[in-house]
């Protein structure tokens, strides 16, 4: 059987103005597995609020962040497309969850190509609902409508191979070289407590407390806090970090439900206070720099810091497509092609 990948990203609007951020929140937000209510409440949230005052908003930050060739995250992803196409040996496609380029078109592409048999790549190291959930489900309704007699295996979260985390760590490392840090932040983004809770499928485990995540179990192997908590762990391990000198937290929540804590923006704010001066922030739930690391994280989070007296504030880019990133990424895809010829 002719193999083949499909990467999927998150997705952009086709532009900065607000009639396309407004069409992509739309398509976003009223996916059941990101705001996860039934249709009718779901639906008098997303059209008979957010979209009604979000998008312009929304749009005036992604005009902070976009960059002459497009949005950064399809661009950097692009990119990474490329590379590893130079690295592997099957034909590599590149979708998004959200906005024009689908994960139909995708799969499109790659049947197109002679291809029987997909690996299904989500970027996400961590799995959550609305991440890697949401692109297996919808890749599997898609090959039973439009692709039956297509094949799909999809890759499980990444969050804690070691060959990954020496690739994340080495990264780190590199970036705060000759850079001034009294405290390393591991912000990840944030999710409904609900959702964790949902994701168990022990059922009785996942109770979001000080020992759930660090308690083993079956149900961690869907668990987004632990997988978070985990790299925190491990990579702080890896680069020696001092007990005291990083934490983690949780960036971009919406409403009014409970969602993981404790919050990016006020960690900043308490660690400023606190008479911290100079800070690091990673944010490894990404692997593609966005509107959620470029203007959240490096535009707002510096400002609340220095408002807060903080001085130096370093943000560690994403792994995007680094050398190192890439050549991982393939040698997995290769090694599962040769798995799979056997």
């Amino acid at each position: 059987m002719k193999k083949g990948i499909l990467l999927v990203n998150l997705g952009s609007p086709e532009s900065p103005e607000p009639k396309d951020v407004k069409k992509y929140l739309g398509e976003f937000l009223m996916d059941e597995r990101v705001i996860d209510l039934p249709y009718v409440a779901r639906a008098a949230l997303v059209k008979g609020i957010i979209l009604k005052t979000r998008p312009k908003a929304s749009a005036a930050a992604y005009k902070k962040i976009w960059w002459d060739e497009g949005s950064p995250l399809i661009v950097i992803s692009e990119r990474l497309q490329n590379k590893m196409q130079k690295q592997v040996e099957y034909p590599v496609a590149l979708a998004m969850r959200y906005g024009s380029m689908t994960i139909k078109k995708g799969l499109q592409e790659l049947v197109d190509q002679g291809v029987e048999e997909v690996l299904l790549f989500p970027l996400y190291p961590q799995f959550a609902m609305a991440t890697t959930e949401t692109i297996t489900v919808l890749a599997e309704e898609l090959r039973q409508e439009f692709f039956p007699k297509l094949k799909i295996e999809s890759v499980p979260a990444f969050y804690n191979k070691p060959d990954y985390i020496e690739v994340l760590s080495n990264s780190i490392k590199n970036h705060l070289k000759d850079k001034k840090y009294d405290h390393v932040l591991f912000s990840y983004h944030g999710v409904p407590e609900r959702h964790i809770r949902k994701s168990d499928v022990t059922k009785s485990h996942c109770k979001i407390d000080k020992s759930c995540c660090t308690t083993p179990s079956k149900a961690h192997e869907f668990c987004y806090r632990h997988q978070c908590l985990e790299v925190t762990r491990l990579v702080a391990e890896k680069l020696q970090f001092k007990e005291g000198a990083f934490s983690t937290s949780f960036q971009s929540r919406l409403g009014f439900d409970p969602w993981l804590l404790p919050y990016t923006d006020r960690t900043i704010e308490r660690l400023g206070k606190s008479g911290v001066k100079n800070m690091a922030i990673i944010t490894p739930a990404f692997v593609s720099d966005c509107l959620e690391t470029l203007e959240e994280i490096a535009m707002e989070g510096q400002e609340i810091f220095h408002e807060m007296g903080g001085d130096n504030y370093t943000t560690v880019p994403c792994l995007n497509d680094d050398d190192a990133f890439v050549s991982l990424l393939s040698k997995w895809i290769n090694t599962w092609g040769a798995k799979n010829n056997d």
